[in-house]
């Protein structure tokens, strides 16, 4: 299991995904208005179900997978 976060990070946004805590439920997927969240190809979450992986060129850090996300898997870290 990996526990070590998965950061996306550009010149303007972070977004930080924690592994060990996502369960691959797609909650976050489901209400990004953006869409800019998506399964990952390659990154698994603690039941082994694909994690997410964050488009930073869509995402806005409107914050609402983190809010939706039931555990705490997603942090946005606003600036």
């Amino acid at each position: 299991m990996n526990f070590k976060p998965k950061i996306f990070k550009n010149q303007e946004k972070t977004v930080v995904i924690f592994l060990g805590l996502c369960k691959g439920c797609g909650l976050c997927i489901e209400k990004c208005p953006q869409k800019a969240i998506s399964f990952s190809k390659k990154d698994l979450g603690v039941y082994c179900t694909p994690s997410i992986e964050i488009d930073l060129s869509k995402c806005t850090q409107c914050g609402i997978c983190e809010i939706v996300c039931p555990d705490s898997a997603i942090r946005v870290e606003k600036e």
